[in-house]
């Protein structure tokens, strides 16, 4: 029995690295494509190299026996996320042919609403699955960030970079990693996020329309954080309450 985890815990490991591999060809397809330059290459490649490190990581310490469908979904977004990083970070040189930026940035966002109901319906779900889930749309969302602050200003990289900024508060004041209940207003907001940056993006809309767009994405987002940050300290403080009753009452 113990020569089969070993077996599967290798087939995990080796899924990671495939994916590392269809990444770096991604890569290489785009930069014949559009005669990528080094910004682009070394993004991209400093991406799979990453994600293979942190994903391999978080599979070994979880010591899931089997990928799973539903993490191929991610893997495949994660994949797709890579080639728009590396598209943005080669348009600080040279501006990217839109359709293509578009184009794997929709197809991207679609597959998010995928992933979870493979994972439904397979009985597949994890805590890994939904955390890799979520920190794929989150760095997609702060590369779609950078991208449009080129034409509107730094002011929209605070949509890409709030929730970094929630984690790293986290880690100053704990009771921000008390779990919240679910919420559809918190999903809706941020699904809509990247549906919003990638209409500013696709330079379809006049640059005021634009300005509309990610001033409104950035306002829902400000008041979702907002609301939950609320919730979550008054439930820290009704908790030192019943502590210091408990307390007291000893």
């Amino acid at each position: 029995m113990a020569l089969n985890n070993t077996y599967d815990a290798r087939l995990v490991q080796q899924e990671t690295a495939l994916g590392a591999g269809v990444q770096i060809l991604v890569l290489a397809l785009l930069g014949t494509a559009i005669g990528m330059g080094p910004a682009g290459w070394l993004t991209g490649l400093a991406f799979a190299v990453a994600t293979w490190a942190v994903l391999s990581r978080a599979l070994h310490r979880s010591r899931l026996r089997s990928f799973g469908p539903a993490n191929r979904v991610t893997l495949g977004r994660s994949i797709l996320v890579g080639g728009v990083t590396a598209l943005v970070a080669d348009s600080f040189q040279s501006p990217p042919p839109l359709t293509l930026l578009v184009g794997l940035t929709a197809v991207a966002l679609i597959l998010d609403g995928v992933d979870g109901k493979v994972a439904r319906r397979t009985g597949t779900s994890t805590a890994l699955g939904a955390r890799f889930d979520m920190e794929v749309d989150a760095f997609l969302i702060l590369v779609l960030s950078v991208y449009v602050s080129m034409a509107h200003g730094p002011w929209v990289l605070l949509i890409g970079g709030m929730r970094y900024g929630f984690v790293a508060a986290a880690r100053v004041w704990p009771w921000l990693n008390a779990p919240l209940p679910p919420s559809t207003a918190r999903k809706t907001v941020a699904a809509l996020q990247g549906v919003f940056l990638l209409l500013a993006a696709s330079g379809l809309l006049p640059h005021l329309a634009e300005f509309g767009v990610v001033a409104t994405a950035l306002a829902a987002l400000v008041w979702s954080f907002g609301r939950d940050v609320l919730w979550l300290w008054r439930t820290s403080r009704v908790q030192e309450v019943v502590e210091t009753e408990e307390l007291v009452a000893v």
